[in-house]
């Protein structure tokens, strides 16, 4: 197709087939979920933990109309904007959110995904005028189908389908718009300037809308590499003149759509530097010797990383979770290292061995299809394989060999890239000097993600790879050799490994025992490993046969295709059934009608317990209750009800994170009183002796030394810097002392001799972003307040009858002042200046935005009409 047809202005006639496509979509993703269209939803675990962390949020905006700045519902107070904001005029996004969500969730999303794909395809496959092409004829219709082929493999891939059921939904929008902002900076460096610039604005604003930074910080990695060697490119075809526009026009359009979400970004980049994925000021004279010298309390020590004096996350940490470098093999054939829990019936070696053991028969079935551990991968854990599909796998191979584009350059280096970050760990000549020097790296943790975007470049290379054959006349004999290549290197590769498996991995991990020792004993255990390691095997060579079956078919039908045999009406349907058969057989194991819910049970998120709702009969204007009967610091469930001491977030305030590390376990009962930690909820133990089976209910549990909201201290206990700050919070009774940095000296300069003797100090009205206190004291005092200190005297100020006042940072994580003899009024307000800056640069930002992109129409229209 020549430029001047492609500057043509869009028609009817020219749109219909695309929006049959588009409607195939729909049609497609809708059948998958269809019981979203039945009043049920998925739990999606990450969005009731981040529901229950809202609660507070919700009441307040349902009173006052707007969220307010700051939350009390975790980890005793953070700000509000990192979970619940209001981004007035970011009315682009909101526009669009306001659309796609008249379709039912999680359609929605495999439908975009499937339509920036599809547009990306389009775009990869249409000629440039710098490189050979190897296009020799027009074959519109045939680019559709594969476009649509590439598209449906890319929303497929179990790791976006294992995202949507985890709940880890920001992260899935930000993968379904990326392949969108690809296909705008790929026109706009091939000379299509205003076009690539409106469709990059707009998709790089709906990136930020995602508001997943970690996909979208991979996403930009991955744009650099293809301006490098796209501009390397142009310079040696003497196209810098090209290069030049193409790229002033991707800063515009770029910037614009950055700028939409000016606010996210100002407050995101302000908070990570308060948090675990900043930099710590505590060293290795403190971090060491608790790294040697390990908690009991396994809940607090699994809770975060160990903090550093480096700016960013802890490298072990950040890759906890990575892929391993044979793991990277379910790519091919998913269920090679065990795929997910559970997974086997009746004829599984592990329910035979349960029901020789006594089991009964219904118990055992359920423990070999949820609960057998059947991942043997070098992850903590997973709900199942990154399967790319055989199918897709057998494509990309064959295209590297057959296509000449040299585009196939960049998808093939970007997926290995892709691939080798998520080895993490495993891969560390590469990783680790990613993770020191790369700026921003170090800030993300979880690297397999990339599994994700990896998916992206081997869809589009397989598509390119058939383009070859749909725009190329060749012969049998031209395709023999690329053909068996591939075949080898894929089927061949799947028949070994589901024949010899056994041969090359042992099928087991070193946790096996300890895990099933829980269930048997270490004695049954012992014997249960054998069964579960019978039916690993079984898993993985059935998959291997599975894989090899697959991609014979789709080689076949290739032959049929370059032989005449069967015609293009027949190949490409067929080829994209196959596509979606692969795919959708292996995604179903995973997620599937099964797993919905009705809405009802959604929205209630969790059920209330009697301890929940003893503790809610104190109507108290504000404290903190501790959950003792899980991992407090990895579960909102509590703040579903109570303002919490824990929490989960994955960017915990770093003070709060190092407090809860090194000093709680070691001066528990201070620690909690100084944060109004009220109520606890405890398991109660159970009579050994006794008959019943069933774990009591979880009881609430009071405690009468919490010091409330605010307390006057006596004495001041001075420190050097962070570790020694941390140590006395180890001992502290911080009922009547506390622990100041010595950078907050100014601050106590000239304070008389502390007696508190009737002074009283209590809180009088309790909004999260604006708390009130009344104090009343024959002498000037120094106040506590178990409230988190975060940016003092600039976002939080403080106010005594109604003049402001400086505060300062006490016992680590909470706030103090000096407090005037006398009856006062203290207040504290959240005021971050962010917040309105933000506002007004997204106004700016989304006029200019819709601006941008009608004007781009416009022009790009006008230049076509003038060529035709």
């Amino acid at each position: 197709m020549n430029q001047t047809s492609l500057l043509q202005p869009p028609s009817p006639r020219r749109l219909r087939p695309h929006l049959l496509f588009v409607l195939g979509f729909l049609l497609l993703a809708s059948l998958y979920f269809i019981p979203a269209f039945q009043g049920k939803e998925l739990p999606m675990q990450d969005i009731r933990q981040s529901y229950a962390s809202t609660i507070e949020l919700r009441e307040f905006k349902k009173q006052t109309g707007e969220f307010p700045l700051w939350t009390n519902a975790l980890f005793s107070g953070m700000p509000a904007y990192m979970i619940a904001f209001d981004y007035p005029y970011t009315f682009v996004g909101r526009s669009v959110d306001f659309v796609l969500n008249l379709i039912p969730r999680p359609v929605n999303l495999l439908f975009i995904t499937m339509v920036s794909m599809y547009l990306l395809l389009l775009v990869i496959g249409r000629k440039t005028e710098t490189e050979e092409t190897d296009a020799q004829s027009d074959n519109s219709s045939s680019r559709r189908w594969l476009a649509a082929t590439g598209a449906v493999a890319y929303a497929f891939g179990t790791y976006l389908l294992l995202a949507v059921e985890a709940g880890h939904v920001s992260k899935v929008w930000a993968f379904a718009y990326a392949p969108g902002v690809l296909a705008g900076v790929i026109l706009a460096l091939r000379g299509r300037y205003w076009v690539g610039a409106a469709i990059t604005a707009f998709f790089a604003c709906m990136e930020l809308n995602a508001n997943h930074l970690q996909v979208t910080y991979y996403l930009f990695i991955l744009i650099v590499i293809y301006v490098l060697m796209e501009g390397i490119a142009l310079i040696r075809a003497g196209k810098a003149k090209q290069l030049g526009l193409g790229l002033a026009f991707l800063a515009v359009a770029g910037g614009l759509g950055a700028a939409s979400f000016s606010k996210r970004l100002l407050v995101l980049n302000q908070y990570q530097k308060e948090t675990i994925r900043g930099r710590s000021e505590l060293t290795t004279k403190t971090t060491a010797q608790a790294a040697n010298n390990s908690t009991s309390d396994t809940t607090v020590a699994a809770s975060a990383p160990a903090a550093t004096s480096q700016d960013g996350l802890d490298k072990d940490y950040a890759f906890n979770w990575s892929y391993g470098k044979a793991e990277a093999l379910n790519l091919l054939i998913p269920n090679l290292f065990g795929g997910g829990s559970g997974g086997l019936d009746q004829k599984s070696e592990m329910y035979k061995a349960l029901i020789s053991k006594g089991v009964d028969p219904a118990a055992a079935l359920q423990f070999a299809e949820l609960g057998a551990p059947m991942y043997w991968g070098d992850q903590p854990g997973v709900g199942g394989p990154s399967y790319a599909g055989a199918v897709l796998l057998f494509l990309f191979v064959l295209g590297l060999t057959l296509s000449t584009n040299r585009i196939r350059w960049y998808l093939l280096v970007s997926a290995l890239l892709m691939i080798a970050i998520a080895m993490g760990k495993n891969l560390l000549f590469l990783n680790g000097p990613l993770f020191d020097y790369l700026p921003l790296f170090n800030k993300f943790r979880a690297v397999t993600m990339t599994m994700g975007m990896a998916q992206l470049f081997l869809a589009a290379g397989a598509v390119l790879g058939v383009q070859v054959l749909a725009t190329r006349n060749l012969s049998f004999d031209q395709l023999k050799r690329p053909l068996l290549i591939s075949f080898v290197l894929t089927g061949g590769v799947a028949l070994v490994l589901a024949l010899l498996g056994s041969s090359f991995f042992t099928f087991q991990t070193a946790n096996d025992i300890p895990v099933l020792a829980q269930y048997f004993g270490e004695q049954g255990a012992t014997e249960m490993l054998r069964a579960l390691i019978s039916d690993r095997q079984s898993m993985a060579r059935s998959d291997g046969f599975r894989s090899f079956i697959f991609i014979a078919l789709t080689a076949g039908a290739i032959y049929l295709f370059v032989t005449k045999r069967i015609k293009p009406i027949v190949f490409f349907p067929a080829l994209l059934a196959l596509m979606v058969f692969d795919l959708y057989m292996v995604d179903k194991r995973f997620l599937n009608n099964g797993n919905f819910i009705p809405k009802t049970q959604v929205n209630s998120a969790f059920e209330e317990t009697p301890a929940d709702a003893s503790i809610l009969t104190d109507k108290s204007l504000s404290y903190r209750v501790w959950d003792q009967t899980g991992s407090f610091m990895n579960d909102n469930r509590t703040s579903f009800f109570h303002k919490s001491i824990g929490g989960y977030h994955a960017a915990k305030l770093r003070r709060y994170q190092e407090l809860i590390e090194y000093a709680f376990p070691k001066n528990t009962l201070n620690i909690l009183n100084m944060l109004n930690g009220k109520y606890a909820i405890i398991q109660p133990q159970q009579d050994p002796n006794a008959q019943q089976q069933q774990p009591a209910a979880p009881v609430a549990q009071a405690n009468p030394e919490a010091l409330g909201n605010a307390w006057f201290v006596k004495t001041v206990l001075p420190v050097a810097d962070a570790d020694a700050e941390i140590a006395a919070m180890q001992t502290l009774n911080a009922r009547d002392s506390m622990v100041v940095d010595k950078r907050f000296s100014e601050q106590l300069a000239g304070l008389p001799t502390l007696d508190t003797t009737g002074a009283t100090i209590s809180l009088t009205k309790y909004i999260p972003d604006h708390l009130t206190y009344e104090s009343n004291a024959p002498t000037e005092q120094l106040a506590v307040f178990s409230e988190v200190y975060y940016r003092g005297d600039s976002d939080w100020n403080a106010y005594v009858d109604g003049k402001k006042v400086p505060h300062m940072r006490a016992d680590y994580v909470l706030r103090a002042m000096r407090v005037p003899a006398g009856k006062h009024t203290i207040e504290f307000r959240f005021e971050p200046p962010i917040v309105a800056l933000g506002d007004t640069l997204d106004l700016i930002a989304n006029v200019l935005l819709l601006a941008f992109i009608a004007g781009a129409i416009w022009l790009s229209m006008r230049k076509s009409n003038v060529i035709a």
